[in-house]
């Protein structure tokens, strides 16, 4: 099994942040809560650390385990293990590292398949949908 750490970092509008996937990543294109893989060895909140300095070049203040989920995708027979957790972070601008763009959406801006309602620790990491009706910004 996979484990996977993803970070639902909320500002005071209420409004969450996610990133989407360059264009040349598995997933092109498709949105994201920021986080990755956890390393051999790797506690899970030293990974989400680490995934948010390398994504989004931030320092994570607190966090807190909010839930988790089991997912396998359509196209692997791994299982994956994603560990959600509400971050509070140093910085007030961000510069996304990774992803093609990062935007400050509410909950009911993103658009998750039917089975994916909810965000966080419902919902798959990815989500389905390009074009998110969002505000844009850093």
């Amino acid at each position: 099994m996979r484990l996977v750490v993803a970070a639902v970092v909320e500002r005071e509008d209420r409004r969450l942040l996610i990133g989407q996937r360059r264009r040349s990543d598995t997933s092109a294109l498709k949105w994201e809560f920021p986080g990755g893989k956890v390393r051999e060895g790797e506690g899970l909140e030293e990974a989400l650390a680490r995934e948010l300095r390398e994504e989004l070049g931030v320092t994570v203040l607190k966090s807190r385990k909010i839930g988790q989920v089991r997912h396998r995708y359509a196209n692997t027979a791994e299982e994956w293990e994603i560990h959600f957790f509400a971050v509070k972070i140093a910085e007030k601008e961000i510069t996304p590292r990774v992803f093609e763009q990062i935007a400050w959406v509410l909950k009911g801006e993103m658009d998750f398949p039917p089975r994916q309602q909810t965000a966080g620790p419902r919902s798959s990491r990815t989500f389905s949908r390009h074009n998110p009706r969002h505000r844009r910004g850093r």
